[in-house]
């Protein structure tokens, strides 16, 4: 499975995972399995680059 970016982009922004969690409107626990490389739905991915600051078009960098 293809790891994504979202827990380095995380870190470089300094923020937990409860802070990016509640920043994107999803659970921690759906935060966890994103960052171990779990699938995830398109809307959760959308949250989290809305979060992370990234247009949807920049997906690629991220997932």
């Amino acid at each position: 499975m293809a790891k994504n970016k979202v827990k380095k982009f995380r870190e470089e922004l300094l923020l937990s995972k409860a802070e990016l969690a509640r920043k994107a409107g999803i659970s921690v626990i759906t935060l966890d399995r994103v960052e171990s490389g779990k699938d995830c739905r398109m809307a959760t991915k959308r949250k989290l680059l809305k979060a992370l600051g990234f247009n949807l078009s920049e997906k690629d960098k991220v997932f």
